[in-house]
C-alpha cells in the first residue's frame, strides 16, 4: 500500500524524466526544483541513488547532474531577482504555490549570511529553493554565486543520493518494515501533503 502511494506521488514527473533521459532527467528535475517550483529534491535524488544499485548511474554522476541542474535553475531565479526583483515573483509565484512566507525566509537568511548564503542554504530544506531570488536582487557577483551554488548543491545531492543507494541495498527489509505500519504511514504522508499545500495557500 505504501509503495503504491509513493509511486503515485512521483510517477507523473520524476520517474519518467529519470528513467527516460537518465542523467539529463536528473538535471531537468533538479533545475525545476531550483527554479522556485516545489518539486522536492528529497524525492529526486534518493530515487536516483536507488538506481545506482541497478548499475544505471554512479553516485558521483548523479551528484554532479543534480548540482548542475540546481545551478541552471538557480541562474534563472537569480536573473529574475536581478531584472524583475521580488515583486515579479510575488505576482506570479502564487500559481506554483510560492508563498510570501517562503520568500521572507530566504530574504532573512540572505541578509544574515550575505553572499555565502548561496552555499549554506543549499544544505537546508525550503530556503535552498528560494535563496537565488534575494541573491539576484542584491546583485551578488555572478561567478561567486555560481561557485557557491554548485558546491553546496553537490554536497546536498550527494548526501541524498547516498541515502538512496543505502536504502536500495536494504529495500526488502525496508518493505517488510513499512508493511507493518502501512496505515499510519499513509495517514502521515497524506497529512504532510495537506499541510504543505495549506501552508502555501495560507501565506499567499
Amino acid at each position: 500500500m505504501v509503495e503504491h502511494l509513493l509511486t503515485m506521488l512521483d510517477s507523473n514527473i520524476v520517474r519518467p524524466l529519470i528513467d527516460t533521459l537518465h542523467y539529463w532527467g536528473i538535471v531537468i528535475a533538479m533545475a525545476i526544483e531550483s527554479s522556485c517550483i516545489p518539486l522536492p529534491s528529497e524525492l529526486i535524488m534518493p530515487y536516483s541513488g536507488f538506481l545506482v544499485n541497478e548499475g544505471k548511474f554512479t553516485l558521483l554522476g548523479i551528484s554532479l547532474a543534480g548540482a548542475f541542474g540546481n545551478l541552471l535553475g538557480s541562474i534563472l531565479t537569480y536573473w529574475i531577482g536581478l531584472k524583475g526583483g521580488r515583486p515579479l515573483l510575488e505576482k506570479y509565484g502564487k500559481y506554483v504555490l510560492i508563498s510570501k512566507h517562503d520568500m521572507d525566509l530566504a530574504d532573512r537568511f540572505f541578509a544574515k549570511y550575505g553572499d555565502f548564503a548561496s552555499f549554506i542554504s543549499r544544505l537546508l530544506p525550503v530556503v535552498r529553493t528560494f535563496i537565488s531570488l534575494p541573491a539576484g536582487v542584491a546583485k551578488t557577483p555572478f561567478l561567486k554565486f555560481c561557485i557557491y551554488t554548485f558546491l553546496g548543491s553537490f554536497i546536498w545531492c550527494g548526501a541524498l543520493g547516498w541515502v538512496g543507494v543505502e536504502g536500495g541495498k536494504r529495500i526488502e527489509m525496508l518493505k517488510a518494515l513499512l508493511h507493518k505500519f502501512d496505515a499510519a504511514i499513509v495517514v502521515l504522508i497524506v497529512l504532510g501533503i495537506v499541510w504543505y499545500v495549506r501552508r502555501h495557500l495560507k501565506h499567499r
